[in-house]
């Protein structure tokens, strides 16, 4: 009987240390790393209160930063990143066709409304006859160039050019605007030399363009499809971690940062 006893002793002891050290590790539980693929500039003061958020649900993220638009979904689709949030769907959509990747969009963080600029005139209506207007040459923020021109009724594009026309959709130019298709990253510095310019709202930041002072039209937000994403490889959409991230992103805190960062220059879009 005291044999029997003591070799149960010895079990229940044995379970309660198993038991402890189990509990040891889910609470010292290692983070679980995600590299995000973000974009060199204001973004790089957003993504620390992200990570921060992150880290309270056991995310630790490394942010790998990017200067050029093409990088951070071949990086996502070669897996050296495992999400990635600097484009908006149409861009995403005309990357995966061209280049054969599988990536979707599992969450949306911003929208950041394109600009026409000038430095010469002070509204739309000012515009000469024969004024040359520069226009992002990738094909995405190249329609979504034209088809503000065309709302702000500059010119008219063919009914089935859909979101990404080119110059050769421009089915009216009453005014014989000359298109002039520059890199992103340049037509914001060639503002100077040109009538007026379409630029994406962070290269006018990074350029130096003074958005409050050269704005002379703008996108609303309202059914924008223009709107920034969180991408991930399509195998990974259901992964657990997926969820936290974008919770992570979509916080008040968050929206505090972008407007900081950016100065109002985009708008928190999520619910």
């Amino acid at each position: 009987m005291v044999s029997f006893l003591l070799s149960r002793r010895a079990v229940l002891a044995g379970s309660m240390a198993l038991a402890c050290a189990l509990a040891g590790q889910t609470a010292y539980a290692a983070p679980q790393v995600l590299r995000v693929g973000i974009m060199a500039g204001e973004d790089e003061d957003v993504w620390p209160v992200v990570a921060a958020n992150a880290a309270r649900d056991g995310l630790e993220l490394k942010l790998v930063t990017f200067s050029d638009y093409n990088a951070p979904n071949e990086a996502l689709a070669e897996h050296e990143l495992d999400a990635n949030a600097f484009q908006h769907t149409p861009f995403l959509d005309a990357q995966n066709k061209a280049k054969g990747y599988g990536i979707v969009s599992v969450g949306h963080t911003y929208v950041a409304p394109i600009g026409l600029y000038s430095t010469r005139w002070k509204s739309v209506a000012d515009l000469p006859d024969k004024a040359v207007i520069g226009v992002p040459n990738d094909p995405t923020n190249e329609g979504r160039a034209l088809l503000l021109l065309q709302k702000l009724g500059l010119i008219k594009l063919a009914a089935d050019a859909g979101n990404t026309p080119t110059a050769l959709d421009i089915t009216e130019n009453p005014h014989n605007i000359s298109i002039r298709e520059l890199d992103a990253g340049v037509v914001g510095r060639a503002l100077t030399d040109l009538d007026g310019a379409i630029i994406n709202t962070d290269w006018a930041k990074k350029v130096g363009v003074d958005i409050e002072k050269t704005r002379i039209a703008q996108e609303t937000a309202d059914n924008n499809p223009y709107i920034c994403i969180i991408a991930v490889n399509e195998a990974d959409k259901s992964a657990p971690w997926v969820a936290k991230l974008v919770h992570a992103y979509q916080q008040p805190n968050v929206r505090q940062a972008l407007d900081k960062a950016f100065h109002g220059a985009v708008l928190p879009f999520w619910p």
